[in-house]
Order: structure tokens, then sequence, then C-alpha cells
């Protein structure tokens, strides 16, 4: 048995070993990625090389960023006026998360940063008005997959350049037809998804009133002073606050879409001006943080790139590989790029699974539904927790539904992995 077929074998047990009690695959996986790596001779340098440091940086920034809008109430404070135009209706309610994703990457937000922005107000809005955070998540990611493919975002562009680059002849509506499928695609998942909500009770029918939060209790003597060493200096007023906040969080989207600087890094910028103008306590930002995620995206994703290391993506693909029709060949190039973008990077995956494209398309299969089909078997697993998407709506979720989310975003992934590709393939590969 080849290393790269080791080094699957001990993935499978991973994900088995989620079934044991108190089995921590974040914290796993990093040590499994150190011995599988001594087995292939990998150095213990060679192993950390592959952390996902970039992933670090912008799930801690933008986390730390959307801390310090929680903390001063500009977060509420925004989820209050966009749930007041929508009036309370449940429908509309539970489609902002879908809406603004939608707009946010067809106008060429990059699908992270999008995610990064819709998840905190997907999941507060879950929270406000008592509706299943999976719900509101998956409807986010499906509102970001929707715009993906617009001609002016990142998969629209890729698919039309590499298109062409690749000589595969698309004709002129290529690019429109390319953001037809995903805005299609999109809104079918998100409409099998309200219907099976409204059907089984989990979304009231009619209008929604915004749930009670919980009281908070402390220790202290509702009459006590400062603690040693607190600040007790003014602080500021609400609305001075959240002037702030609203100026950081446009200068981050404003930097991060138009001049693409890395939004992990402004969003933690962003955090300490914050602090340091609001006078808030640092430990309460940090320990907004969700270092379990960090620790669990972070350790997958370094056992992935170790796999990807030792060829254990081409061997999946190599088990894959059939000869058949063109729409055979094309199902197996989807799931190809399905089940590689299930834990790595999907326009990576994308990128690197469109040279096989033409192939197919000699043999007779539509340039543009080939396309399409790869592109959107790629994201469609994007609904898992083990990618930076799902990192993110974990990391922005309440701590007391994180394990439940991460069940279910764990289920649907799986499920997205073993249909998605099926269900782009024959919906898409005609066009």
């Amino acid at each position: 048995m080849s290393m790269a077929d080791v080094s699957i074998v001990v993935l499978v047990a991973l994900f088995l070993a989620t079934l044991v009690p108190r089995f921590n695959i974040g914290l796993a996986a990093l040590p499994a990625a150190f011995l599988v790596g001594l087995a292939a001779h990998r150095s213990a340098d060679e192993v950390t090389a592959f952390f996902p440091g970039d992933f670090f940086v912008l799930l801690v920034g933008i986390t730390a960023l959307f801390a310090v809008a929680q903390i001063n109430g500009t977060l509420d404070w925004l989820l209050d006026g966009m749930l007041r135009l929508v009036g309370g209706r449940a429908l509309l309610v539970v489609l902002v998360p879908f809406l603004i994703g939608a707009v946010l990457t067809a106008v060429g937000t990059l699908p992270a940063a999008a995610t990064a922005i819709v998840a905190p107000i997907a999941l507060g809005i879950a929270a406000r008005y008592g509706i299943p955070p999976f719900l509101a998540a998956v409807l986010g990611i499906t509102g970001i997959i929707s715009g993906l493919l617009s001609p002016l975002a990142v998969y629209g562009t890729s698919a039309d350049r590499l298109g062409t680059k690749l000589g595969l002849e698309l004709p002129g509506f290529a690019p429109v037809g390319f953001f037809l499928g995903g805005l299609l695609a999109g809104l079918a998942v998100s409409t099998v998804c309200l219907v099976v909500a409204f059907r089984t009770g989990a979304v009231p029918r009619g209008r929604l009133t915004p749930v009670d939060p919980p009281e908070e209790t402390s220790s202290a003597p509702a009459d006590a002073g400062p603690a040693p060493g607190e600040p007790t200096g003014r602080t500021p007023s609400p609305a001075s606050a959240r002037v702030l906040t609203l100026a950081c969080l446009l200068a981050v989207v404003v930097l991060s879409v138009g001049f693409d600087i890395n939004i992990g890094y402004l969003g933690l910028t962003a955090a300490v001006v914050q602090q340091l103008a609001l006078r808030l306590e640092p430990a309460e930002i940090i320990s907004r943080i969700p270092w379990n995620i960090v620790l669990l995206i972070g350790g997958l994703l370094t056992y992935v790139g170790l796999m990807e290391d030792l060829g254990a993506f081409t061997r999946i693909s190599d088990l894959l590989r059939v000869e058949g029709s063109p729409m055979l060949s094309l199902l197996v190039l989807c799931y190809i790029a399905g089940v590689t973008s299930f834990a790595a990077s999907s326009i990576a995956v994308f990128a690197t699974t469109m040279p096989l494209v033409p192939a197919v398309v000699a043999d007779g299969a539509s340039p543009v539904g080939a396309v399409l089909a790869v592109a959107l078997a790629s994201v469609l697993v994007d609904i898992n927790p083990l990618g930076i998407t799902g990192g993110l709506v974990l990391g922005a979720a309440r701590a007391e539904d994180r394990t439940r989310l991460f069940r279910q975003l764990l289920t649907c992934g799986l499920v997205s992995v073993a249909v998605g590709p099926a269900l782009a393939c024959f919906a898409f590969g005609w066009w």
C-alpha cells in the first residue's frame, strides 16, 4: 500500500472517529499529519509548512472585526434596520442572507470575503428569530454560490478566460450562460430548503417576532464598582461607536473588493483601531475568536495539504476515471472536482480540473455545459465545515450551536458530494 493510500485510509478513520464521544478531529488531525508525514519521510518542518496561515489570518481577522461590532451593538443595530425593511415577513426574513450573499459575489466579492460578511448576519438573524442556524447558513452559502458565476465574479471570469485559453471556442453568450446556470442552481437549492423548512414547521408561516435573548447573569454584585485596573473614563456614546464601526466595515469591504487587499489583515487592523478608540478590553475581543474552529480547520487543512503532496488526490482521481460516452466522462470529471473540492480550495480545484475539459468537449460534450457543470460541481460541496466557507460559518455561530451545526454541515457536505456532481452534470451538461 502506497503512502497516498495510507493517507486516505487515515483520513477516513479520522472522520469515523468523530462518532466516538469526546474525540476532537481538529486536535487529532495535526498529530495524524505528523505521524503520516514521518512514515512518508517528511520532516516536521515540511508538515508544518502545510498549515494554512492565510486561513488563520482570515478567520481571526474577520471574527475579531465582527466581535467588536457585536460588543458595541452595531451588529444588532444593522440587523434591526434590515429586518424592519422586510416587516417580519417569514419568507423575506429567511431570504435576507441569500440576497446579501448573491449580491456580494455577483459584483465581484471573493467567496471567502462574502462568507465572512454574510455568516454573522445569517446566524444573527437565526438567533434573533429562532430560525434553525443550519437553514440560515445554507441560505447564505447558496446565495454566495448563486452570484459566483456572474461576469464580474471570480468564477465567471475564470471560466471564460480558462475556456478561451484552452481553445474551447466558447460562444458569445457563454458569460451569461454561466451566470444563469449558477443563479438557477442556487435558487433550486434554496427553494428546496425553504419548502422543507415551511412544511416541517422549522420556519412558521406569516410574520416572525424576535425571540427574547437569554438574560445574562453575573457573579458580581449589582452595585459593585470597577474592578482593579479597569478604566473608569467616559465610554463613547453608542452612536459614535456605531459610526466608527460602520466606517471600518465599509473600509474593509471597499479595500478588499476594490483593491484586492487581504481581508483578514484588514479585519485585524480595523479591530485594533476600534479597540483602542472605544477603549474595549482586548480579552473580550480575543475570547470571541473561535479558537476551536481555527484548530479544527487548521489541523484538517494541514493534513489535506500533506495528502495532496503524497498524491492522494491524484490517486482518487485515477480510481474515478473511466472510459465512456461524453456525458459519462463529464460525470466522472464532475465527481473528481466535487470530491477534491470537499476539503480543498474550490477555485483551485476548478482551475486544475479545467484542463481536462477539452478532451470531454472533443468527444461531443457542450463546451458551455461542460465548464458550467464542472464549476458547479466544485462549488456545491462548499456547504461543509471543513473548508474556509464552513469554517467562517462555524466561527460566526454561537458557542452552544457549533457542535450541532458542525454535524449538520458535515452531513450536508457529504450528501452534496454524493449527489451534487451528478445534478450539476445532468442539469447543466447539455447547455
